[in-house]
């Protein structure tokens, strides 16, 4: 789906066909069609426009008839119903620069283009520099309020485990880590596009345009590094719990063996005055009593010298 948009007197508006200083927006769902119309209509490469249809699309920027391209990886929800597969992936999101307009192309709903959307107004079309570092800032903005969200969860989920270890919430803590997995590929590529980005001078940035980019690759670099704080807390926290779950599997066998031995004890006695032989105290009135008090006796100092040696 194809919406266009323009920035006419601090006021967003739809319009039906694209214009000079114009926005372009391409949405799900996404049909052939249109992107072979909008390429032939803006003079854009077609695979300029299918390149974001690719969920595997690095981030990348690429110069062909004086059609500027940019490829950024973006963090979104996965809704997915395998409950095997992480919470958030990443998508890559194509920023096209034409000669008067600029076209953003995206696979899936994306968060960032949305909050972008709602400051269009107080964008200005004739800056498109600093209209394409904003959507680089929105991105930076959407991967910081998914690792907050991913950290809180995973405060929660450890919560949980602290009172029952569960099944249920080590698997959303995989969910998780292969979440924070994504996360740090992709900041780390996306990262390194903006520092090439100013080193190469692709977009021709002007002094201010230049600073703000600056400032955009020291908050990717510190997402980046909160995703990699994440993953390591996280990786420690699982390495923990697994060494809890097998302690505490060790000290339930121990107690069962513990418990077994001393009712093997009860068995032995029974045994010995079951066979049909002559024992002594046979013929005695308290004969019944004689294996139950060896059995407690036995047991009980049994139980007594497993208590002193902490195997209960």
């Amino acid at each position: 789906m194809l919406q266009f948009f323009k920035n006419e007197n601090g006021k967003t508006l739809a319009i039906e066909k694209p214009e000079s200083g114009a926005w372009i927006n391409i949405v799900p769902p996404l049909k052939q069609e249109e992107f072979t119309e909008i390429a032939e209509a803006l003079d854009i490469p077609l695979d300029f426009l299918t390149d974001s249809l690719d969920i595997d699309e690095r981030s990348r920027y690429e110069l062909e008839d004086n059609v500027k391209l940019i490829v950024l990886k973006t963090p979104a929800e996965n809704n997915s119903f395998n409950d095997s597969d992480a919470f958030y992936i990443t998508i890559p999101i194509c920023i096209i620069l034409t000669h008067n307009q600029i076209v953003t192309v995206n696979s899936f709903d994306n968060g960032a283009i949305k909050k972008f959307l709602n400051t269009f107004q107080n964008r200005h079309p004739d800056k498109r520099n600093m209209m394409v570092l904003k959507i680089f800032e929105k991105v930076v903005q959407a991967y910081m309020e998914f690792l907050k969200e991913i950290n809180h969860r995973r405060n929660l989920l450890e919560q949980k485990l602290y009172d029952a270890n569960r099944n249920e919430e080590l698997l959303d803590l995989m969910r998780i880590q292969k979440s924070l997995v994504y996360f740090v590929t992709t900041l780390r590529s996306n990262e390194m596009l903006l520092m090439k980005l100013q080193r190469t001078n692709f977009l021709a940035l002007n002094e201010e345009e230049d600073e703000f980019l600056q400032d955009l690759i020291v908050d990717t670099s510190q997402a980046l590094e909160m995703a990699n704080i994440y993953t390591n807390i996280l990786s420690s926290t699982m390495d923990a719990f697994a060494s809890i779950i097998s302690n505490n599997q060790n000290q339930v066998m121990k107690r069962l063996t513990s418990v077994t031995v001393m009712l093997q004890l009860p068995t032995l006695v029974a045994s010995i005055y079951g066979m049909n032989v002559p024992i002594p105290g046979a013929h005695s009135s308290f004969a019944f009593y004689f294996p139950i008090l060896i059995s407690l006796g036995l047991s009980l100092l049994l139980g007594i010298y497993f208590l002193r040696k902490k195997l209960f």
